[in-house]
């Protein structure tokens, strides 16, 4: 997973404290190399035991049980990039596979490709909206702000909302542009859908933290309240980072394959190389897409007292009442 000069590039920043990341995360840049470091998808190969060792050796750092400078340092790095990829930040539980962002590249690759290519139909469009939106959900579900719990009910209703608005929204388009628009506009209803959906099947699957509010924690990482506007800015963000991620390959891909299918050779070969090619020009974008997209927004992102006056106001006033000022940042994990 990491090299010697990326160690040695590494050794800039302090690792002596493991709960803190190898990158600055207050510019776009280091959040970037961490997202990069962090959904790397090899990481996805790594067996159960792999995990739990790197787990048991970052919480032995972090208990203070093991000095993390008696460590070798590749040991170390590589522990905490396992241990971070796949395991919840605020519960600790081991991520399930597919719901890990290590996982979205060729996750992502596989599902968004069958989007792109099989679009023809409206078979076609209603199984892999299907199948993508069910991703979707696990994914969303999986990289929530654990803090706030979800009944089946709940769950179950924000899956079939989700999906059937995917499902809805891309068959609605699909019959609105064959009367109105070329074949070649079709090929963009895969990305609407996929906008859309997002925009239903997050908040539902996080709609615990819109009801109950997210734990906010002062600079000294103490939680002093729970929030719902900082669940409505943190879901929003995602939100804006997952349609991020989507767009590129999704919009500059069926130029691509339009072009290609002017040539002859692809011409006698589509049925063969159209899914695969397809698949594999959105794999290309997603492996630098899924970190840029979770590096749009910080993690810990923050709240002022000023903005929990306008948007949160009983949180806002037990705040005052113990004592915060109005200008004071409040901290929490949006999710990813």
């Amino acid at each position: 997973f990491i090299n010697q000069q990326q160690i040695q590039r590494i050794r800039m920043h302090s690792i002596t404290d493991v709960n803190k990341p190898l990158w600055d995360q207050s510019t776009f840049w280091g959040r970037l190399r961490h997202f990069a470091w962090l959904t790397d998808p090899r990481s996805v190969f790594a067996s159960r035991a792999k995990l739990e060792a790197s787990r048991d050796l970052i919480l032995a750092c972090r208990s203070g049980a093991v000095d993390p400078r008696t460590v070798p340092e590749a040991e170390l790095i590589r522990a905490k990039q396992l241990f971070e990829s796949a395991y919840h930040p605020d519960s600790g539980e081991l991520q399930n596979l597919v719901g890990r962002m290590s996982f979205q590249v060729p996750g992502g690759m596989a599902l968004t490709g069958a989007l792109m290519a099989f679009y023809r139909t409206t078979a076609q469009v209603v199984f892999w909206q299907w199948v993508n939106q069910s991703f979707n959900a696990l994914v969303n579900y999986t990289n929530r702000n654990a803090n706030s719990g979800i009944t089946s009910q709940q769950l179950m209703i924000a899956y079939t909302s989700a999906t059937g608005s995917a499902i809805a929204v891309s068959l609605g388009l699909k019959a609105f542009l064959a009367k109105r628009a070329p074949p070649f506009a079709q090929r963009f209803v895969p990305f609407v859908a996929v906008a859309a959906a997002n925009l239903v099947n997050l908040p539902l699957m996080r709609q615990a933290e819109l009801l109950q509010g997210v734990q906010v924690k002062d600079e000294n990482g103490n939680q002093v309240g729970t929030s719902r506007y900082a669940a409505c800015k943190g879901i929003g963000q995602v939100v804006t980072s997952r349609i991020t991620i989507a767009a590129p390959g999704m919009l500059v891909t069926p130029f691509i394959m339009d072009r290609l299918e002017t040539a002859r050779w692809f011409a006698r070969r589509r049925a063969v190389l159209d899914a695969p090619l397809q698949t594999l020009f959105i794999g290309s974008f997603l492996l630098f897409m899924v970190p840029t997209g979770c590096a749009i927004f910080p993690q810990n992102s923050s709240v002022s007292l000023q903005q929990l006056k306008r948007f949160d106001e009983p949180e806002y006033a037990k705040l005052k009442a113990r004592g915060y000022s109005d200008g004071q940042k409040l901290y929490f994990n949006k999710g990813l």
